[in-house]
């Protein structure tokens, strides 16, 4: 008989060893408080009643294939992260922890919330994993690894964690949808907080009150600046979404023990409306459900490692200098953005001279010369000698980003660039383009999402065994053991 493995965990260095399934008594029979049946229950109890009635049985087959592709994107960025120095600090400081949950691309286990910031760190590390453009750009596949965590920590079923993962991507994206934080200074991590406790609490069984409890303790104390996507880029940038995570699964953690959290969180004189996002109308009734398409299907699998602005640049680029021919005959170059694009890629000016990793894969007029010189955006061209590059930096002097009000106006999903390239000669030659191979407008095939998948794990693992993990994940609904699948992924003997 397979014993759950929730059963048992080591809490901490020195801390009395605890069962991680521990409950108040009787708490997933307690019934949920009154208030969720009024009409005025606040959005913590409306997202919360959304995310406890939906049913694996809601999602057509569609939706369980879109769910699929974007685990195995997720699991490819992730191995192909494995080597990166942030990536390998998150995952041994993790890994100092014993626990339930296994670390990505290992035999070895940790506790749900490490798990959950490890392999989320993993996941997003590169810029390469999936993207959601509403009024700011999201990764909502940052979810994944900590859906993953607490669905292998609860011996959750696959079906479950399937919907759990609808659950995160449906919040985090219909939020994005109505709120600006970047104009008060926020970072878009914040919108996983929510998505990621309700997905977790749902993996945990969770009633309704336990639930809109989960999202108030994961909100109220881990509202993350948008200091970490200013100026000269740190190691965070590609760490602050896996934290955010990690703060959500032991928040929800907390609510099933019986701890509450203050209320009303986002209605509340001092809540997240006033503080972080100002006031706007979520119909919770729209969200995605049987006959409604969920906004998974919104999302874009990103063709190359970069911000989600410099997608469409990298494309119009690489036609404008197949056209020019020679580099050298051209004077200047013109690239119009969006006001987002301009705000995050290229209005500063660490972007043309760019010091780390994550500042080169933000920079507009960095990404967009490296292209027009090689023909594609990689991982490697993200290494030093890359953008430091003396005939690239030149490039780069010739470059002038703008925004342009008419992209900005296109609105939707859309990504619009335009690249212009001036001749010495004073012939302009031109590229716009609107959605990147990918992009939910123009969604990768099976065979697309596998070619990506083996070009992000490399020589790590055999053909065979790639083979062999891309059959297992394209069947992941049949799966009956998400601990014996997780291990499968181990790069380690």
């Amino acid at each position: 008989m397979r014993i759950p493995r929730r059963r048992f965990l080591q809490v901490g260095a020195g801390a009395a060893a605890l069962p991680f399934a521990f409950r108040t008594a009787g708490a997933e029979e307690r019934p949920a408080s009154p208030r969720s049946e009024s009409p005025e229950r606040s959005l913590a109890e409306r997202l919360a009643a959304y995310a406890h009635n939906l049913r694996y049985e809601d999602l057509d087959s569609a939706t369980v294939e879109r769910v699929k592709t974007h685990v195995i994107d997720s699991i490819g960025c992730a191995i192909g992260a494995w080597d990166e120095r942030p990536v390998r600090a998150c995952r041994e400081l993790a890994l100092s922890v014993i626990g339930p949950a296994t670390i990505i691309g290992t035999h070895r286990q940790t506790t749900a919330d490490l798990a959950a910031f490890a392999n989320g760190a993993a996941v997003r590390f590169l810029d390469f994993n999936d993207t959601y453009v509403g009024q700011v750009a999201v990764h909502p596949s940052d979810n994944i690894a900590a859906c993953l965590a607490v669905a292998e920590t609860e011996g959750a079923s696959t079906q479950d964690l399937i919907t759990a993962i609808v659950i995160a991507y449906e919040v985090n994206c219909r939020l994005v949808d109505v709120f600006d934080i970047s104009k008060r200074g926020w970072d878009p991590p914040v919108f996983g907080l929510p998505a990621v406790a309700l997905a977790a609490g749902r993996l945990m069984k969770l009633n309704p009150d336990q639930l809109a409890q989960a999202v108030s303790l994961a909100i109220n104390d881990h509202v993350p600046l948008a200091q970490t996507r200013v100026g000269s880029l740190s190691d965070w940038k590609g760490l602050a979404v896996a934290e955010a995570g990690r703060n959500a699964v032991f928040a929800t953690r907390l609510a099933r023990a019986g701890v509450t959290g203050p209320t009303p969180i986002f209605e509340g004189s001092a809540g997240f409306f006033q503080q972080v996002t100002g006031r706007a109308n979520v119909d919770v009734e729209l969200f995605g459900k049987r006959d409604v398409a969920f906004r998974i299907h919104k999302c874009s699998l990103k063709p190359y490692p970069a911000v989600i602005y410099t997608q469409t640049a990298i494309v119009a680029g690489i036609e404008v200098a197949r056209e020019v021919g020679s580099l050298d005959r051209i004077s200047s170059i013109e690239i119009a953005t969006t006001s987002r694009g301009y705000q995050r890629t290229g209005s500063e000016p660490e972007k043309w001279s760019p010091k780390t990793r994550e500042t080169a894969d933000h920079s507009l007029p960095y990404i967009t010369a490296r292209a027009m010189f090689d023909g594609d955006i990689t991982n490697e061209s993200f290494t030093p000698e890359k953008f430091r590059d003396p005939s690239v930096l030149a490039l780069m002097q010739k470059i002038k980003v703008a925004e342009d009000p008419a992209l900005t106006a296109r609105g939707g999903t859309a990504v619009p660039t335009r690249v212009t390239a001036i001749l010495s000669d004073g012939r302009r030659i031109s590229r716009e383009v609107d959605h990147a191979p990918g992009f939910a407008e123009r969604p990768m095939s099976r065979a697309e999402a596998e070619r990506k998948f083996l070009g992000n794990v490399g020589r790590r693992w055999s053909n065979e065994q790639s083979a062999a993990m891309l059959q297992a994940l394209w069947a992941l609904e049949r799966a009956d053991d998400i601990s014996a699948l997780l291990r499968r992924l181990a790069l380690e003997t």
